[in-house]
């Protein structure tokens, strides 16, 4: 645990500020995962911290949503678009 704050820290990962007026804190909590080597032994320990995203209000606590994996409609468009700009 004290590796990954660590590592959270140094990279700028946030910085603390005041809490907005009638705002609350969204809670967090530790994943701990055992890696294990192909011989079956511990290889190493690693911490994860993770937000509870399920505890937030849409237009109270966020305004906008977006999603990380990109569909192929749009891959279809980009590839498209990039043809007709030669």
């Amino acid at each position: 645990m004290l590796d990954e704050m660590n590592a959270l820290k140094n990279s700028g990962t946030w910085e603390l500020i005041p809490l907005p007026y009638r705002k609350f804190v969204v809670g967090c909590r530790w994943i701990f995962v055992i890696k294990v080597g192909p011989d079956g032994t511990i290889d190493h320990l690693k911490a994860h911290l993770l937000a509870k995203g399920y505890t937030q209000i849409f237009c109270l606590d966020y305004g906008d949503t977006f999603s990380l994996v990109e569909k192929m409609a749009f891959v279809r468009l980009f590839i498209l678009m990039a043809t007709f700009k030669r």
